[in-house]
């Protein structure tokens, strides 16, 4: 359960972090807190698994890379253990899900490949594919991007 220091410290981390040498001494001084208190909490935040890291986030499109794709996989059920485990394996791979299957849109199992061109996301799946056998799949790729941020848990 969050207490209220908590709940200020996941909101200064749900965003940019300080860009300073000391970024969690600006957040504590943000929550009213001490540095080693910001520290040992979120060091706590991620020992129970609650934090999955702290780290910089590239604007992939602004930095050159152009390519990006969401594929879309038909799995058999007994197969998608398997193929997720190892579709994501593939460092191209930067999320890899399973979803129910819809009538008109029999794919189960997404993925979202990132690459420095479509061409190069269309080579990451022909080699999902290739690895896993499954040959039932769409490459979405993006025409235009109207969001891209972070969860925002706490207002």
């Amino acid at each position: 359960m969050l207490d209220d220091l908590d709940r200020a410290i996941v909101r200064e981390l749900q965003g940019n972090i300080p860009l300073d040498p000391h970024p969690f001494a600006v957040i504590a001084s943000r929550v009213g807190a001490s540095e080693e208190e910001v520290l040992r909490r979120v060091r706590s935040y991620w020992e129970r698994g609650w934090l999955r890291r702290v780290a910089a986030v590239l604007y992939h499109q602004a930095a050159g890379f152009r390519g990006n794709a969401m594929v879309v996989w038909k799995v058999p059920p007994e197969q998608v253990e398997r193929f997720g485990r190892l579709a994501a394996t593939f460092p191209q791979v930067t999320h890899c899900y399973e979803r129910a299957q819809l009538p008109d849109f029999p794919y189960n199992v997404y993925t979202m490949v990132h690459g420095g061109d479509d061409e190069a996301c269309v080579e990451v799946a022909q080699a999902i594919s290739a690895a896993t056998g499954i040959a039932e799949y769409l490459i979405l790729t993006s025409t235009k991007e109207y969001k891209k941020t972070s969860a925002c848990y706490i207002q």
